[in-house]
């Protein structure tokens, strides 16, 4: 089977990636693959599809997505076998001007994703949620009853002017399965998500994770890897939170309008 060649960074991309790598705690690498092809890319992964850990993904955004044209990402999670937890993301950031209190804190990470042809900084804040996911949604809380008071100043400094966290509708949820493990000719933990969206349509993300100073290294050798074994990127890589906010932001203005 023929793979395409991944689109490659320009100089001025390539000479940003490298001044962030000094600053960011990880990279972690990615690439969609095309619904046509991800039955094939998981059995020539040789992972088992009953292996998956089930999660259920929630995010939080103005009917017009006025967080996501700001770069910031309010989401809750529950998670098979390990609980909930509850996410605050700021992006893109540059990590040296982000306050020092906030980078020593054990809950935050600073991270590049990288995928062909782009990738982004992102500065994530995580933590266990104060009251259970499940509950509080049912009962029609608010999200500000999941988050952290460090989260929740976060949010404050970085949303756009306007937006409380009460303000914020529930965009959800998103039904994913996740896998995970060491493919054999490959010495790195590989983990594919598979995101269920309503109208039947699927994102399936390959990714690793790798400290900043093998990044380069790591990119060349899981290409490599899928390449040998006919896994090929998708022509448009997109994000799966980003076609979750779209989705569920087309449903909510419908209701809006039909009111």
């Amino acid at each position: 089977m023929p793979v395409a060649a991944a689109p490659a960074l320009n100089d001025v991309q390539l000479v940003e990636l490298l001044s962030l790598l000094n600053d960011v705690d990880s990279v972690e690498l990615k690439l969609t693959v095309d619904e046509s092809s991800q039955r094939s890319a998981i059995l020539a992964l040789g992972l088992d599809p009953l292996d998956a850990q089930v999660r259920i993904v929630q995010f939080f955004d103005t009917p017009d997505l006025e967080l996501e044209r700001a770069g910031v990402v309010v989401r809750a999670r529950r998670v098979q076998g390990k609980g909930d937890d509850a996410v605050v993301k700021l992006r893109p950031v540059v990590p040296q001007e982000l306050p020092a209190r906030l980078r020593q804190s054990r809950d935050f990470v600073v991270e590049v994703d990288a995928m062909p042809g782009g990738f982004v900084c992102s500065g994530t804040l995580k933590a266990v949620p104060r009251a259970p996911v499940r509950e509080t949604l049912e009962a029609g809380g608010s999200v500000r009853k999941l988050l952290s008071k460090e989260q929740r100043s976060y949010y404050e400094a970085h949303a756009p002017e306007g937006v409380g966290l009460d303000d914020l509708a529930r965009l959800g949820p998103i039904f994913v399965l996740k896998l995970k493990g060491v493919p054999k000719g490959f010495n790195r933990k590989l983990v594919a998500e598979l995101w269920q969206y309503p109208d039947g349509t699927r994102i399936l993300e390959l990714s690793t994770k790798c400290l900043p100073a093998e990044a380069f290294q790591v990119a060349a050798e899981a290409r490599g890897f899928l390449a040998e074994h006919g896994i090929q990127g998708g022509t448009g890589q997109s994000t799966k939170t980003r076609k979750a906010l779209e989705f569920f932001s087309r449903e909510l203005r419908g209701e809006r309008d039909e009111a």
